[in-house]
């Protein structure tokens, strides 16, 4: 460290980092905070219940969730929405894999696909109980039948776009179609996989919460439905605030994630910046 008597300097290094944190922290916050002023400063104007400011919502948000609520509704939900993805991605993954692998096969269940695809999840929740019941097993399927689309479509447009030289070069080299799949094919489509899962996360929590405002009697989507039509305003919102929490948590937890899983792609990514 150097600097002038009683003073205390540290490295430009160490600086620029301090800098830098203070301007993601701003950057995170700051349209937020901006946010919550501007809905309390119109909350204490406005006349509608419908409206509270964002202390009674911060205060029904400890008030109702945390407790036995916690337990009861939203470690349900998440292990559902859990379930839900984790499905949605080891089926879309390999049968992503099979369709772009086989070109016979994409075109055969191209127009079935397409068919599928366009069928809006939601109306699938009455077939969806009638088959299977009110259970857990029902809104796991319900959110599978969602969250897969996107990870099915973007791991077989990645797998199709294999570059063909380096295939043609495994093939020359008579490697196997093991290792042609584990160090070729996955590889060069985890781009596309990587983000059709974060298309998917999102679609799993919409249906998640949809799923449960069917015939439920616990999980966030039924207990955000019955604040509702019990007129529990605040309650509502702070539902719907854990929900946004949920996921930005979602959100971070994926970065983490994807940034270790691509690091090779976002190191070639900077090496072509450069």
């Amino acid at each position: 460290m150097t600097g002038y008597p009683g003073r205390v300097a540290f490295p430009p290094r160490r600086r620029r980092l301090g800098f830098r944190i203070a301007a993601s922290l701003r950057h995170a916050l700051g349209l937020p905070m901006l946010l919550l002023v501007a809905w309390g400063l119109v909350a204490t104007r406005a006349t509608s219940q419908f409206f509270p400011d964002p202390l009674a919502i911060s205060q029904a948000f400890v008030d109702t969730w945390v407790g036995p609520a916690f337990v009861e509704d939203v470690l349900p939900s998440l292990y559902r929405l859990g379930l839900g993805v984790a499905a949605s991605i080891v089926l879309g993954v390999a049968a992503g894999t099979v369709i772009g692998l086989a070109h016979w096969l994409r075109e055969l269940l191209e127009p079935l696909l397409e068919f599928l695809r366009a069928i809006p999840p939601p109306v699938l929740i009455p077939v969806a109980m009638l088959l299977l019941g009110i259970t857990d097993t029902m809104k796991v399927v319900v959110v599978v039948s969602g969250a897969v689309w996107p990870i099915l479509l973007n791991t077989i447009e990645g797998v199709r776009a294999t570059d063909s030289v380096m295939t043609e070069t495994a093939t020359s080299f008579r490697v196997t179609w093991w290792e042609r799949l584990r160090f070729l094919v996955l590889p060069a489509a985890s781009p596309r996989i990587m983000a059709g899962v974060r298309q998917a996360l999102s679609v799993a929590l919409i249906l998640m919460v949809i799923s449960e405002m069917f015939a439920s009697s616990s999980g966030l989507g039924y207990r955000i439905a019955y604040f509702q039509r019990n007129y529990l305003i605040a309650e509502m919102w702070s539902g719907i605030l854990l929900l946004g929490l949920v996921g930005v948590l979602l959100a971070v937890a994926f970065g983490l994630v994807e940034r270790r899983v691509l690091r090779w792609y976002h190191g070639i990514r900077e090496v072509n910046r450069a």
